[in-house]
């Protein structure tokens, strides 16, 4: 399961996190019978939104003899029950069907329960989580065809435990069975499962019936169904199909967005030592997914922001992480399995690290740690060190996905790597999946794995890592001895003390020497010898550390720190503090005008995002060079960023250059150039907008709706209002923030129906999406002071548009 990006700037205001955890012990649930194979088959009601579906369950007692199974099977309305073909007694509640069987079976003698059933998942009352929003298994999307604005779909949604909500199993991480499906659909749908399609079957009322089989066994809260209106792109990766279901308007870039899918194949295959262990490989985009994306074995489903326009692939493609982490997923959570939610970290952790490795092996190690480091930011500023890693003491199942079985987890694998060294880490994680295949396993399995490759006793690592809390928190100073040319390094731990290996790098008259040493108590000390004054000391050079570092270096330091330490994150560390000092440093302005060459793309965006053009300083040189950036430079996000820089001049000799960015397919270079060109040609950059189509304008909505807004455009305040609350809570700019909070007044003043219905709708989904950080808080207290705008107002509809206000805080306080 892939976690919905959250955006670092939304944890820093809204962040008061969920302090207190329920005490209670969640151990792995126990094994009375196990499921062996499971075929159903089923069709719709669409005016219901229910399922009508036959179940023949094979299962076989776990060890000790039973003469009763209870399945989970909630929200149902049962029909019939058999065992093995005779009518059996049953008892159904609290969402258990409890079915007496016919006999007292053994261990290894199967039976098969046969349940005719009505899912119904509109009267599920389990509850989501931070992560999956929702959780009645099954969803109809525009069941009724009423929305014009949204194809009819029907998808599931398992984990955690939701796969019950649509077909009668045993819920649990730790079991596992192979599956068949025959799905009855209307004709003009194409359907996707788990396994191979095996045959399709028209029927007599407009209807087909697909066949879906899967011989390989994975656990119940991966099976999938799906079925709508789709484009079917193929792709293939050593002879398996590769399919990519997407709506149709996005067949043309399916293969932009997913393409990399056949690659990540064999990179993954290759690392893991376990050729893709799966008949097929498809992904599909659905709408309304209540999370970000989910691993179905087979059929990884994805949320509609998967599916980008060619102008936003061009710049960067958004989901490559994603699509990275669902697919590492089969070999970590599908191939093997948690075997409790406590230990979801051995599923979720290692799929998120993929996304690393993946760039570390296609686009260089700067692309892998820039991405590491948000994580860890993440992770930081999610006010969650007191959670455990592996926690089998929680409130509820859901509280597990958060970001430390995801980001925290990540970084602490990154530290084990470092630990072991890549071929001791590697090798064990292929024993670890080899000896667990098509299994489940914990957390101590996986360090009994990496300990039986390497030889190395980990207890020390897993005690303070996977079953403790907090991470590193330590204050460094320096003693320097000019007599005996020595250099002191203090390391002084705060709160909890850790034990770990750290790398130091001093930098000497233009030369490197890396120190390692081992830091075990509160405060350690380290000595080293020097010939000339240290430059620089570099403190976790390696920079593989789950670590907060406190430290004073000067402006000297970070400048020296910049030129000639080699990790992206020596430069990027260096450069946030280098660019705070452009007026009154001439050596740091230079230093942010070198960064434009940096190699990765990320500084050279930060450089040029932070340059300032009005320090004392010449800049006719540096202006030169941006003029060359913007029309250069091989990334379309610099080139972009570099055009900003221009139209903050507001010199009419630009105009050509953005006249020529408004043609670009990038839409960074397009958006740049209209926020640049409306600063010396208003008229110009007004008519152009006008021009655009209702996609494009969605695509360019931060630079329009900002000249909207500085225009004082109330004509145009409906699309004002689908974006204002990006522009007020989703940047750090100040000025931005002020600008678009009075295009809130505005909105929350007028009269127009539409822009407070859009507002309205935009405070719900954000209130619902980022509830964790209490913005449904906050956003009901904004649609309060609406409605307190409203009432004052003279605004003859005044009524209506307070009713829509309070239907949307209904909906973020049910």
């Amino acid at each position: 399961m892939k976690m919905k990006n959250i955006f670092v700037v939304l944890i820093l205001l809204f962040t008061i996190a969920l302090k207190a955890q329920d005490k209670i012990y969640q151990p792995e649930r126990d094994k009375i019978n196990n499921l062996v194979h499971t075929k159903l088959k089923v069709d719709f009601n669409f005016e219901k939104s229910q399922l009508n579906g036959e179940a023949w369950i094979t299962l076989t007692p776990h060890f000790y003899p039973t003469n009763k199974v209870t399945l989970d099977a909630k929200a149902f309305k049962i029909n019939e029950v058999k065992v093995n073909n005779t009518n059996a007694a049953y008892n159904y509640s609290d969402n258990e069907l409890t079915i007496e069987l016919n006999k007292t079976y053994t261990k290894g003698e199967e039976y098969i329960v046969y349940v005719n059933y009505i899912a119904r998942p509109e009267e599920v009352t389990q509850k989501g989580s931070e992560s999956i929003k929702d959780a009645k298994g099954l969803y109809f999307i525009d069941p009724l065809e009423e929305d014009p604005k949204k194809p009819t779909q029907i998808w599931t949604q398992g984990e955690t435990e939701a796969s019950s909500c649509w077909f009668p199993t045993i819920d649990a991480p730790n079991q596992k069975t192979s599956q068949e499906i025959y799905m009855t659909v209307p004709s003009k749908f194409v359907t996707l499962s788990n396994g191979t399609l095996q045959s399709q079957i028209e029927n007599n009322n407009g209807t087909r019936t697909d066949y879906w089989k899967m011989d390989q066994k994975h656990a119940p809260y991966l099976f999938f169904m799906g079925a709508g209106e789709f484009s079917i792109v193929n792709d293939t990766w050593n002879g398996k199909k590769v399919d990519y279901y997407v709506e149709p308007e996005y067949e043309s870039v399916a293969k932009d967005i997913f393409g990399t899918t056949p690659e990540m194949l064999t990179f993954f295959s290759d690392l893991t030592g376990i050729s893709y262990p799966w008949d097929k490989y498809s992904q599909i985009v659905v709408r309304d997914y209540v999370s970000g994306a989910m691993e179905n074995t087979t059929a990884v489903v994805h949320a509609e922001d998967a599916q980008q326009k060619k102008g936003q692939l061009i710049d960067e493609n958004e989901w490559e992480g994603t699509i990275a982490h669902e697919l590492f997923h089969h070999w970590f959570g599908d191939l093997v399995t948690t075997e409790s939610w406590a230990n979801l970290t051995v599923n979720e952790s290692f799929a998120t690290y993929s996304v690393y490795l993946w760039f570390e092996h296609k686009y260089g190690k700067d692309k892998a740690a820039a991405h590491m480091f948000k994580d860890v930011q993440t992770y930081l500023q999610s006010e969650s060190e007191d959670k455990i890693l592996v926690r089998f003491h929680y409130h509820d199942k859901e509280d597990m996905f958060d970001t430390v079985s995801y980001h925290k987890g990540n970084a602490i694998l990154h530290m084990l790597r470092d630990v072991l060294g890549d071929e001791a880490f590697f090798e064990g994680l292929r024993k670890y999946l080899n000896d667990h295949k098509f299994g489940t396993a914990e957390a101590h399995e996986l360090r009994l794995a990496l300990e039986k490759v390497s030889g190395k006793d980990l207890n020390w690592f897993f005690n303070q890592w996977y079953y403790g809390n907090g991470h590193i928190k330590a204050v460094l100073t320096y003693d320097y001895n000019t007599i005996n040319n020595t250099v002191t390094v203090n390391i002084n731990q705060q709160d909890k003390v850790f034990t770990f290996p750290l790398s130091i790098d001093i930098y000497e008259s233009g030369l490197k020497t890396r120190h390692n040493v081992w830091v075990n108590s509160k405060q350690n000390s380290f000595t080293f010898p020097f010939r000339k004054l240290p430059s620089l000391i570099n403190i976790d050079a390696k920079h593989v550390l789950l670590a907060e570092f406190s430290e004073n270096k000067t402006l000297d330091n970070y400048i020296y720190q910049f030129n000639n330490a080699p990790h992206y994150l020596d430069r990027r560390l260096a450069l946030e503090e280098i660019v705070k000092h452009q007026k009154d440093s001439k050596t740091a302005l230079n230093t942010v005008v070198k960064a434009f060459d940096d190699p990765y793309y990320e500084i050279r965006v930060f450089a040029l995002e932070n340059l300032d053009l009005f320090q004392k300083y010449t800049k006719r040189d540096i202006i030169s060079k941006v003029e060359k950036i913007a029309q250069n430079d091989k990334k379309t996000l610099v080139r972009a960023a570099a055009i900003s820089v221009l139209g903050k001049l507001i010199e009419p000799i630009y105009k050509p250059l953005f006249e020529r960015g408004l043609e670009s397919e990038s839409y960074a270079i397009t958006g740049s150039s209209l926020t640049s060109l409306y600063q010396i040609d208003k008229e110009s950059t007004l008519n152009k907008i006008n021009t655009l189509n209702e996609t494009i304008k969605e695509s360019l909505a931060d630079a329009i709706t900002s000249i909207y807004i500085q225009e004082k455009d109330k004509s145009n305040l409906p699309f004002i209002a689908n974006h204002v609350l990006n522009g007020m809570f989703l940047t750090e700019n100040t000025r931005t923030q002020q600008l678009y909070s009075e295009a809130f007044k505005w909105i929350a003043e007028s009269d127009n129906k539409e822009a407070i219905t859009n507002l309205t709708n935009n405070f719900v989904e954000l209130g619902l999406k980022y509830k964790k950080y209490n913005f449904d808080k906050m956003a009901v207290n904004m649609l309060n002071q609406m409605v307190y705008m409203q009432q004052q107002s003279t605004n003859i509809n005044k009524n209506e548009l307070i009713l829509i206000l309070k239907i949307g805080m209904s909906k973020l306080i049910e």
